[in-house]
């Protein structure tokens, strides 16, 4: 009897340890969307449920294009009321020319959507469909590039313009092994254990891809002394009254990082010197803003890391994420 019972408590601790275990790794996981993501150059993923609660740009009347109203009144998706997260892999493209230009792009968004409206429009604007992995893939011609897109799940879409159908037909295959928690993209893996915990938005990889211009880094025709297949991990975390940036450079020495940390830092004063004209221009409540913003940057060398970090007030994170700017981000096909 009592060795019955020992085994029993043997084997419960065994299944609470497991079921402990299994909450651990799903927790530290990396977000499912990123997880779907194909083999890529960056990873970019952001969780718009803090961002909606934080400035409730979900609740401002939007003004839209008469293409993205068609999408709207056909589809029944509103994205700035519905889009929970999205992820988006950057591929480089060999011939930066070309109809897709220096980066292509495969994205997974989450939300509530009608699957049934969703495929009705689809195949409204489709010009061809492929079944592949028990799913329809719907191509649409978008400005000189094949769009390709894929509803996963009731709640999840896929999508990509790369030239082939190899990243939409790897992002299938990942869904039908999503439920691990170690399944992602090489990148994934590599990287995701930089961002810190709680972290509502984040990048790894050449994130600068979609800035580069002649090999550089350029922001707002503002050119950073930075390579464009430089390596970052950057993160924003919500705070009270603020949100916390950091970005990473991971350079190849301390030598290179110090080096980019001197730079980045001449810069800063540069930014700094022209801040007052700024100012001038801008509401009180705004200039007081930008003053706190530029105030709280710092920028650091950590062995081979130059690291930049900064609090940004709310009241331009509101602004940044006003209505107009998210629907232009997330305006349909």
């Amino acid at each position: 009897m009592r060795k019955r019972t020992r085994y029993s408590l043997l084997l419960m601790l065994a299944l609470v340890a497991g079921l402990v275990a299994a909450v651990w790794l799903r927790k530290n996981a990396p977000p499912e969307a990123a997880r779907l993501l194909p083999e890529s150059d960056a990873i970019i993923y952001v969780n718009l449920k803090p961002l909606r609660l934080a400035t409730h740009f979900d609740r401002t009347p939007v003004t839209r294009s008469p293409e993205y109203q068609h999408f709207v009144d056909l589809t029944g998706i509103v994205p700035e009321r519905d889009l929970d997260a999205a992820a988006f892999a950057l591929h480089r493209m060999d011939d930066s020319r070309g109809p897709n230009g220096p980066v292509a792009y495969s994205e997974v968004f989450e939300g509530r959507f009608d699957g049934a409206r969703l495929a009705s429009y689809l195949q409204s604007i489709a010009t061809s469909e492929e079944s592949y992995a028990d799913h329809t893939i719907y191509t649409i011609p978008i400005e000189g590039r094949q769009l390709r897109i894929a509803q996963l799940g009731y709640d999840t879409i896929a999508a990509s313009n790369m030239p082939t159908p190899e990243q939409i037909h790897e992002m299938l295959d990942r869904y039908r092994a999503a439920a691990s928690p170690f399944s992602g993209s090489s990148l994934l893996a590599a990287r995701y254990h930089d961002v810190p915990l709680l972290s509502s938005a984040w990048a790894i990889g050449h994130v600068g891809l979609p800035f580069s211009e002649n090999g550089r880094i350029s922001v707002f025709g503002l050119q950073l002394p930075l390579a464009e297949d430089t390596t970052f991990v950057a993160s924003l975390r919500y705070g009270l009254d603020a949100l916390h940036l950091r970005v990473e450079e991971i350079a190849p020495t301390e030598a290179d990082a110090a080096q980019s940390a001197e730079a980045l830092n001449a810069l800063l004063q540069l930014v700094r010197a022209i801040q007052p004209q700024v100012e001038a221009q801008s509401e009180p409540s705004d200039a007081e803003a930008v003053r706190k913003f530029s105030a709280s940057i710092k920028i650091e060398q950590h062995k081979e890391r130059a690291v930049l970090t900064a609090s940004v007030p709310l009241v331009l994170v509101r602004q940044i994420a006003s209505p107009d700017s998210i629907a232009g981000a997330t305006s349909g096909p």
